[in-house]
């Protein structure tokens, strides 16, 4: 089949970019045709909160991409998709995880269309934003009225997508492993280069922080004076997509300090296994979730998890069988970390982890994208 991906790549760095090249892989493996239509222009400077929206890490292997979309002028919106329409791919791949994308892959989407071969299929992040805007519905509704079919990763996100469309093809195929990062390391190694002690334990909040995530919540509970003079150390590893000081207050006025380990800064692709290999719990204390490419990140280094009982989390993570699912309050996940290291339990979430993670192949997500393809109606535009 020939098929055209639409949404961030290379040289865009994050885990939307990642996910997107590895798919490409997977499907150039599988000996179909593919080429990932990516951005000129992701985001205007005035909307991105980070310090750049750019990898310095190597291109992806054998993956071709073409960067031509400019997110905020129309008429690139109509060169592309135009551009896809003469290409005729059998699918065109769209990702889609923000309403301010709505109208630009809207409209790309309809004059694809116009070939009436190409099927549009969306892979949803998101349906309803975690961080809601005015227009939001709008910007949303205009894009979803111009898909064929979606993939979804979650219950919450399908049921999202039941708001906007019910009468297309839809499949739940969870978000696969992020086998992406390297292999694995020793602690020792990890240790060293991190320049961390190995008499102290690790708990690893990893990712770009925003308000959502809820790390407050977690500093709150890493404060009870139970985990106090355990040698437990909680590392924070992203770059804060908001005012880093609420947290830093939060963290002195617990006297955390010497128990806090900021590494402040986007973490590159080559650095990502040293966090995994050292962490013995991996902890996603999110207030509204759908679900996360941590969770593929942690199962891939075989660590296990916590997370809160939002979105689709606890679909990903069982409770009692990887990790804990507990509500998004300090309290509880206090007393998931004091079980944890009490009870030693981290061999036994280890071993329910290396079960659980032979459900998410990348051969899984190309199989539900055809399976939805096949499903979808003539293209009668």
């Amino acid at each position: 089949m020939k098929i055209i991906s639409l949404g961030p790549a290379y040289p865009y760095r994050g885990g939307l970019a990642s996910f997107n090249d590895r798919l490409a892989q997977q499907f150039s493996s599988e000996g179909h045709d593919v080429e990932i239509f990516t951005f000129s222009l992701q985001y205007p400077k005035l909307l991105f909160p980070g310090k750049t929206q750019y990898t310095d890490g190597p291109p992806p292997f054998d993956v071709k991409i073409t960067r031509k979309l400019n997110s905020i002028n129309p008429f690139s919106w109509i060169a592309t998709g135009l551009k896809i329409k003469k290409e005729k791919p059998d699918i065109l791949l769209i990702r889609f995880w923000l309403p301010f994308m709505g109208p630009c892959f809207g409209t790309i989407a309809r004059i694809a269309k116009r070939n009436r071969h190409t099927r549009v299929i969306c892979i949803f992040d998101n349906v309803v934003p975690h961080e809601k805007r005015p227009g939001d519905n709008i910007l949303t509704r205009y894009f979803t009225k111009s898909i064929d079919g979606a993939i979804v990763m979650s219950q919450t996100v399908l049921n999202d997508l039941k708001g906007f469309r019910d009468d297309i093809p839809v499949t739940l195929s969870p978000h696969p492993l992020f086998d992406s990062y390297g292999t694995p390391v020793t602690r020792e190694e990890a240790l060293e280069k991190l320049n961390l002690d190995a008499d102290d334990s690790f708990l690893l909040f990893f990712g770009f922080i925003r308000a959502y995530k809820g790390l407050d919540l977690l500093i709150e509970a890493f404060s009870d004076k139970r985990l106090r003079n355990r040698r437990l150390k909680l590392i924070i590893a992203g770059e804060f997509y908001e005012d880093e000081t609420p947290y830093k207050e939060l963290i002195r006025k617990h006297k955390l300090d010497s128990e806090v380990i900021f590494f402040n800064h986007f973490i590159k692709d080559n650095e990502v296994s040293l966090f995994f290999s050292l962490a013995d719990l991996v902890v996603q204390p999110y207030k509204t979730a759908t679900q996360s490419g941590v969770t593929q990140i942690a199962f891939y280094f075989e660590k296990p998890m916590l997370v809160t009982d939002v979105g689709g989390l606890r679909e990903i993570v069982p409770d009692g069988k990887c990790g804990y699912v507990v509500k998004p309050e300090p309290g509880f996940i206090t007393e998931a970390l004091i079980d944890f290291f009490d009870n030693n339990r981290k061999e036994m979430f280890t071993e329910g982890v290396k079960l659980e993670k032979e459900k998410f192949s990348w051969d899984k997500m190309t199989r539900a994208i055809i399976g939805v393809y096949q499903n979808c109606p003539p293209n009668l535009l």
